[in-house]
């Protein structure tokens, strides 16, 4: 392999410019430097890349066929010296995440990191128990989102982000869903699914305890759970609003909130005493400003 990388950006401006000229006027060479280039790549590749019968060159087929394959090398070579100035620049590699809410409320966010950071490599995890909290004290993941909990350790810093609706929901065939309004003594005869971190941590919590408790360590298991009919369920609202929609599940109201739903915060949360790295500092700070919110069932925002 003879030919150079300049030859083959010579080629790809020739193409752009439309001539010999033009092309050596951009990139500020004499006409006769591009001509023997562009002469010396055809020579390198063994086949002719310009009709030169006419007044202006035009692509041959080989060339046409060929200009694909060079524009893939140049777009591959800038990606590498964005990749190049990144490492330069002692960009963290990658960096982790740990998120308890439904992702669909961040990927506006985490769409943008991915542009503003394309060679930081992403680690999402979903906490075992949920405890996003401890990953983000011990330095097992750099910034977490999770639902409010009180009393966090001191060396977490926290923002609120927002606040999502709560739902209690059973399959269309359980007992409750039948009923208009339920009250906690009816919620109580019939077995709870509780996510294992929040079975008695979120605010308001300790009015839905059940003689038969199973837990779950994720919200997903806790979907299928309640899907199949073995018990009742408090999910974030965003995670099971195509059930909903279908009555594949029944939002519960509850006799002592009748016009109300169950709002609870979300938290960004990362450790004051680690240091972050340039991409998850910017990474803290988006997620800082944005606002997650959805409409409560009265059709008004739960966040302001």
């Amino acid at each position: 392999m003879r030919y150079s990388l300049d030859q083959l950006e010579i080629f790809s401006a020739v193409v752009e410019a439309g001539s010999f000229s033009a092309a050596a006027r951009r990139q500020q060479r004499t006409q006769s430097s591009v001509s023997a280039a562009i002469a010396n790549l055809e020579a390198d590749l063994g086949v002719l890349l310009f009709d030169r019968a006419t007044k202006t060159p035009s692509l041959t087929e080989p060339g046409r066929r060929l200009l694909r394959e060079v524009s893939e090398v140049l777009d591959r070579c800038l990606e590498l010296e964005r990749h190049a100035q990144s490492l330069a620049e002692a960009i963290e590699p990658g960096m982790t995440l740990a998120i308890e809410v439904p992702y669909r409320t961040l990927t506006p966010t985490l769409a943008a990191f991915a542009r503003q950071f394309p060679f930081v490599d992403l680690h999402i995890r979903n906490a075992l128990e949920g405890d996003v909290s401890a990953l983000v004290q011990e330095g097992a993941a750099q910034l977490g989102v999770a639902f409010s909990q009180p009393n966090y350790a001191r060396e977490l810093g926290f923002v609120q982000m927002g606040k999502l609706v709560m739902s209690h929901v059973v399959a269309r065939g359980h007992p409750l869903a039948q009923a208009g309004q339920v009250d906690f003594a009816e919620l109580h005869r019939h077995r709870r699914l509780a996510f294992s971190a929040h079975s008695e941590r979120l605010p308001s919590s300790e009015y839905l305890g059940a003689t038969r408790l199973w837990r779950a360590e994720s919200h997903a298991a806790l979907v299928e759970l309640t899907r199949a009919g073995l018990g009742w369920a408090t999910l974030p609202r965003q995670l099971v609003l195509a059930e909903l929609a279908s009555g594949e599940l029944v939002e519960l109201r509850l006799a002592a909130y009748p016009h109300t739903d169950w709002l609870v915060g979300v938290d960004l949360l990362w450790n004051k005493s680690r240091p972050l790295g340039p991409a998850a500092e910017w990474l803290r700070g988006q997620l800082a400003r944005f606002k997650i919110s959805e409409q409560d069932s009265a059709g008004h925002p739960t966040t302001f």
